[in-house]
């Protein structure tokens, strides 16, 4: 379980990372206009996408997956309408994942999770699936957000997990010198 344990934190240091960078260097320079846009996104805007993610991580899959509760919501809810609230929890949402997923348990890991769907449909995943589900939504969710931001014509985001691994090696190499 070690070695699934170390990739699911990779993955949650990853989602925390690339979230991050496209907020800040990325969502924090957009115009309130292009922000707010409908561009043909699942919901809708760049807002109403973050306000998705801050669901899909902060009310559902962490709840879900920590606390064995199944919150009753709907996938598309303004979670938060203030631009820089809502960076701020996601920051905050994204953050507690890592240390969440170092102290699982080899059994937990291989364990079930049972919830409830958002349609009330009793239901049975293996755990460390669905934890990697849930780690990896954001990479769908920030994947559409970058397309719109390039087809607005700003900077296409570099947020890939080898960005990201690279930037980690960089970082050791010139603390050992």
């Amino acid at each position: 379980m070690t070695a699934l344990r170390n990739h699911l934190c990779t993955m949650a240091r990853y989602h925390a990372w690339a979230t991050r960078k496209l907020l800040d260097e990325h969502v924090a320079q957009l115009p309130e206009a292009d922000y707010r846009r409908d561009c043909g996104l699942f919901f809708k805007s760049l807002h109403g996408t973050l306000n998705h993610l801050l669901v899909g991580d902060a009310l559902l899959w962490f709840p879900r997956l920590a606390e064995g509760v199944s919150p009753k919501i709907k996938l598309d809810m303004e979670a938060e309408p203030d631009r820089p609230r809502l960076r701020q929890r996601l920051l905050d949402a994204v953050a507690v994942w890592e240390p969440f997923v170092a102290h699982l348990s080899g059994e937990r890991l291989a364990g079930e999770l049972h919830y409830t769907t958002t349609q009330g449909v009793p239901t049975s995943l293996p755990y460390a699936a669905t934890l990697a589900h849930a780690l990896n939504h954001g990479t769908h969710h920030r994947g559409q957000i970058t397309a719109a931001l390039t087809m607005m014509g700003h900077p296409s985001p570099e947020i890939d997990l080898v960005w990201m691994l690279q930037a980690e090696r960089r970082q050791q190499e010139q603390q050992q010198a």
